[in-house]
């Protein structure tokens, strides 16, 4: 039985009604107020003082297309050709979100040193505010950061960390390094800065911290590039340097390749001049010495065959030292994957592998872009180009390889043929034949010479007509409203909480207690009828019913005898029991003065104080201790002589407890108990039990069967929940006679009240019109009593 109700107490809460729910927490609109001003007012010195961020955003587009030089592969397109193109975004968003790309942006705006002002609470970000700058001239440690506090003397001198004065201009040095102030414009005496120095790439990481870099629109290479910061100038001014700094990177990336083919070319041009420079002087002065003026008319026809071999044949050796140049480097597996790109094909006119080597290098300049862009190389757009760059290493060296193979062939021939000419000028004149064999070197330099600067001016036209892959959409503008804190969401919390606080306390306090609180705690548990309640007397005697009294609790026992009349309609003399699940619940306070309120009717009425353990009837009436019920019961004593009336309350009779016997349940069940009951309702018209508690002690359950009805007390935030699940036992199996329940001590509570006939209104006290009882001073108050210590009421009328 005990289970069941207790699994029923324990979903009372579900079983709320919305109207109980409103009239718990209507008392509480006042406590509502104060917490949502109380928050409000948290909100407002929040709003106050906390560090505003704002946020700047910018907008730029990526080109992303895929570069003429695929395979061409339609099958490779349809399977990796998407993917590509969103896997090449991403690499995007990494490397406009990687640290030496920042770093590159704080070194242009100078945001290793951040200044800011001091205040009482806050200090103040003043990026492009402060009145000064300071210029690091040496950084001892450059690993470390440090901070200045300035604190300005006069427009012209300031305090530097609060140890010397020092003025703009002067060189000062200290552990840190050294340093010189330098003023933007004049500033405030008094206020106190702060100068704050950091790495480079510390700023950068930082800030990569606070910035966002996604699309805009997917599948679209449109970049949103946004950075929240304690400035709105300085989040503008990192958002716009870093999309120019996109963009100066891209084109320095695009030109790597170029840049390497010029200092090749200028390599070779330096060697060729210097050759070529020998070459004529060699020419020259044989010319002096052999006095030979027209050389060239003189031996042409005769030489016209082997220079035109001779060229030939070194044009040949030369693109084959090309070649042995190319297998070289792509032999060495030191140059698989380096920052150096293969050295051009220049003057091999072998589309195929000029093609190859055009291919190879862009992907060289792919990977380490990639890699510049912090994209590990775990990545698999990282392993995919080392594969294909493995590929094209090997389809290289095998075209070099023939190419070779083909030239040396040449080489012989023209050689061959060379000989074969030789052997005819071998008629000629020495020194014809000196003459023309230096005039064919200079000839030969000459044209290579000719032939790379042709070249180099090419590389320099296409190095000048790169553009960058990206283009800014949009400026990030300075932003004049800050995203954080959110004042308007701040507020909506602040009254939530306010709300809240109140509300799960009561919701808490409700689930934790166990107590007794409303009548509803009691309707809900047992089906046991409810007598009435009887409210919290603030009067310091215990029998407070008389013909007299209009206080509330005296007419709430008043209402007690008139519904007890419902229940002992038919019965012309009854014996009432009083008794409650454990001590401490008000029996001996209601058996008095439902007594008294009974005796006012005229009939004769008796208490008998058969709480035997425990007997409080004679000390709540101011009466001493007298022989009583165990007196008469051991046959010490008569009945007649034992029962004592109330002083100053006609018809209230009483009949103490005795001396308090060694075994209290035995003595209950002598015969002389009946006895004593048959004369009792001889003699008076109403017994009053007051006896033990039925939850402790088996008294009232022997006693019962000499009472017409039981009331049970039951007492506000004493009795526990559990124990009504026991007075519902009582009733159903009926152990006690007539069982009725009185609600005691009910207290005005904010949440809590009763209703309805003889209870209290929702929430407003003792009922709604006191008028019609006598006002019961209750406890006063703490300024109450301060008042009434300083006596300030008779201040006031002497004054």
């Amino acid at each position: 039985m005990d289970d069941q109700q207790i699994g029923k107490t324990r979903s009372d809460l579900a079983n709320l009604s919305v109207k109980d729910i409103f009239f718990k927490y209507a008392r509480l609109i006042p406590v509502f107020i104060f917490s949502v001003a109380v928050a409000l007012l948290g909100a407002y010195v929040y709003l106050r003082y906390a560090t505003r961020i704002y946020s700047a955003s910018g907008t730029m587009i990526i080109n992303n297309e895929r570069k003429s030089g695929s395979s061409g592969d339609r099958a490779e397109d349809i399977l990796y050709g998407n993917s590509s193109r969103s896997q090449n975004l991403q690499n995007e968003i990494q490397i406009l979100r990687s640290v030496p790309l920042m770093t590159r942006v704080v070194n242009k705006l100078d945001l290793s040193f951040s200044y800011k002002a001091q205040g009482r609470i806050k200090d103040l970000n003043i990026y492009k505010q402060s009145p000064f700058r300071i210029e690091a001239l040496q950084i001892a440690d450059s690993g470390h950061s440090f901070t200045f506090t300035i604190r300005f003397l006069s427009k012209d001198r300031f305090r530097f960390n609060n140890e010397k004065d020092l003025q703009f201009g002067e060189v000062f040095k200290n552990s840190f390094g050294m340093f010189r102030m330098v003023r933007l414009f004049d500033p405030e005496v008094g206020p106190e800065y702060t100068a704050t120095w950091k790495p480079a790439m510390t700023v950068a990481a930082e800030l990569i911290n606070d910035l966002k870099v996604q699309p805009t629109i997917a599948g679209t290479g449109i970049l949103g590039v946004s950075l929240q910061s304690t400035s709105p100038m300085m989040a503008a001014d990192v958002v716009n340097t870093l999309m120019s700094e996109y963009d100066s990177m891209t084109i320095e990336q695009n030109n790597y390749s170029t840049d390497q083919m010029l200092g090749f070319i200028d390599t070779r041009l330096a060697i060729l001049n210097g050759e070529l420079d020998s070459a004529q002087q060699r020419l020259l002065e044989y010319q002096q010495k052999e006095n030979l003026v027209d050389v060239d008319i003189q031996s042409n026809a005769f030489f016209s065959k082997i220079t035109e071999a001779d060229k030939d044949a070194d044009a040949k050796d030369m693109q084959l030292s090309v070649a042995r140049l190319i297998e070289d480097y792509l032999g060495d597996k030191k140059n698989r994957f380096s920052r150096v790109v293969v050295p051009s094909s220049l003057g091999l006119d072998d589309i195929t592998l000029n093609r190859l080597v055009s291919n190879y290098n862009d992907l060289q300049i792919e990977r380490q872009r990639l890699l510049d862009g912090n994209v590990p190389v775990e990545n698999p757009r990282i392993k995919e180009l080392e594969g294909g760059i493995e590929k094209l290493r090997e389809s290289l060296l095998e075209n070099v390889t023939n190419i070779k193979r083909s030239f040396t062939l040449e080489v012989n021939a023209l050689r061959n043929r060379a000989e074969l000419s030789r052997s005819a000028v071998n008629k000629l004149p020495f020194k014809v034949k000196e003459y023309v064999e230096l005039k064919r070197q200079v000839d030969v330099k000459l044209d290579l010479v000719k032939t790379l600067q042709g070249k180099r001016e090419e590389a320099a036209i296409s190095r000048a007509s790169t553009i960058s892959n990206s283009k800014v959409i949009e400026k990030a503008s300075l932003p004049v409203t800050p995203v954080k804190p959110e004042r308007r969401l701040i507020q909506l919390l602040a009254i939530a909480i306010g709300l809240a606080i109140p509300a799960l306390v009561v919701f808490i306090k409700e689930v934790l207690n166990d107590k007794v609180n409303t009548r509803n705690d009691i309707e809900r548990i047992t089906e046991t009828p409810i007598l009435g309640e009887v409210g919290h007397s603030f009067n310091d005697k215990v029998l407070i019913v008389n013909k007299t009294s209009r206080s509330m609790v005296a007419e709430q026992f008043r209402i007690l005898r008139s519904n007890l009349q419902y229940i002992l309609s038919k019965t012309e003399k009854p014996v009432i029991m009083v008794t409650s699940s454990f001590s401490g619940e008000g029996k001996s306070f209601v058996s008095t003065n439902m007594g008294a309120v009974l005796a006012l009717t005229g009939k004769k009425t008796v208490i008998l104080e058969f709480d035997i353990r425990k007997p409080k009837v004679l000390s709540g009436l101011n009466m001493s201790k007298k022989p009583g019920i165990t007196n008469y019961l051991v046959g010490k004593g008569e009945l007649d002589q034992l029962i004592i009336p109330v002083p100053e309350t006609e018809n209230l009779f009483v009949l103490p407890c005795g001396p308090i016997p060694p075994n209290p349940s035995e003595i209950l069940l002598d015969n002389r108990v009946a006895e004593m009951f048959a004369y009792l309702k001889a003699k008076f018209d109403v017994v009053i039990i007051d006896t033990a508690p039925v939850g402790m002690v088996s008294d009232a359950m022997t006693l019962g069967k000499f009472a017409d009805c039981t009331i049970y007390l039951v007492r506000q935030e004493h009795t526990h929940k559990r124990q009504i699940a026991l007075i519902d036992e009582f009733y159903k199996e009926k152990k006690l006679p007539r069982i009725s329940i009185v609600v005691n001590d009910v207290k005005m509570k904010a949440g809590y009240g009763y209703y309805g006939s003889g209870r209290y209104g929702y929430g407003y006290g003792y009922g709604t019109d006191n008028s019609y009882y006598e006002e019961e001073a209750g406890p006063k108050t703490f300024l109450e009593k301060v008042i009434d210590t300083l006596d300030v009421r008779k201040w006031f009328k002497k004054k």
